[in-house]
Parts: C-alpha cells; sequence; structure tokens
C-alpha cells in the first residue's frame, strides 16, 4: 500500500499526517510507503513548519527528515490511495488528471472518520493554537485508515 498525503504547501498538515501514519505502520509492521506534498510549490525543499515539528516530537514523532516538494501528475499513478486535507486540496488533485483511474485513488482523509461528511482538517498556518486540533484529527484518521485498509 502506498499513501500520498496532500495539503496545500506541504508543511503543516501534510507532514504530520505522513509522520503520523508512517510511525503507526512501522509500529504494527505493515510495508507501507507513506509520503506527502503539497499542491502548491511555495515551500518546496523547506522542513515542515517549526509548530507541525514541535506537537509532533511532543507526541514522539519525527518529521524533520521531511522536506516539502509539490505533488507531480506521476504521484497519480505511484500512489494507490491519495489523502486530500481539504476540499480545495481534493479539487486541485483531480484537476492534475481526467482518468477516472486516478479519481478513484483521491479521498478526503477524515471522511475515514466521518463517512461523507467532507471535513476539511483546518490549515493551521495562521493559528498557532490549531496544531494541537489537526493532529488530533490525522491522528484519529490514521487509525480509521489503517483499521479498514490491513484487512
Amino acid at each position: 500500500m502506498k499513501i500520498l498525503m496532500v495539503c496545500l504547501g506541504n508543511i503543516c498538515r501534510s507532514p504530520l499526517a505522513e509522520g503520523i501514519m508512517r510511525t503507526k505502520v512501522e509500529t504494527i509492521g505493515l510495508p507501507w510507503l507513506v509520503d506527502s506534498a503539497g499542491t502548491g510549490s511555495w515551500h518546496v525543499g523547506e522542513l515542515p513548519d517549526p509548530r507541525s515539528i514541535q506537537i509532533a516530537r511532543e507526541n514522539g514523532i519525527n518529521i524533520t527528515d521531511q522536506r516539502a516538494r509539490q505533488l507531480q501528475k506521476s504521484d497519480l499513478d505511484l500512489f494507490d490511495l491519495i489523502l486530500a486535507m481539504d476540499s480545495s486540496n481534493y479539487n486541485d488533485i483531480l484537476r492534475l488528471s481526467n482518468n477516472p483511474d486516478h479519481e478513484a485513488k483521491v479521498k478526503m482523509i477524515m471522511n475515514f472518520v466521518q463517512p461523507g461528511y467532507n471535513q476539511n482538517v483546518p490549515d493551521p498556518y495562521w493559528d498557532d493554537n490549531g496544531f494541537e486540533k489537526v493532529f488530533q484529527m490525522l491522528d484519529a484518521a490514521c487509525d480509521k485508515i489503517i483499521e479498514e485498509m490491513s484487512h
């Protein structure tokens, strides 16, 4: 299973989602590949946001090996599951391709917790206090994804 976490800049939400998921699958021994990307190019090559690094560290996860990268059309072929953090990211991902096979791989990450609700993971970039909530949301989503996809 190859999973790609996608947000806007690949410095706040998707690095956290990648770190959480990677830690969980390594702990239980699932041979999954987990990566992340952003729909935009502003932060390519940068470390995750210091606030994402901090909240991850507080939860025993190190994400300082990650560097921001922009989503590529080839990612739609490579990954089995492409998880958007919000509806804007979701639509941006779908715009990269008009292939129904690609579209079937793209999901809103929080729909694993509340199916069909299309809940957005709020972008905490402008809200220092938003990182804890985002971590908790993504942690719950990753548990559900593992539960659903590992059987």
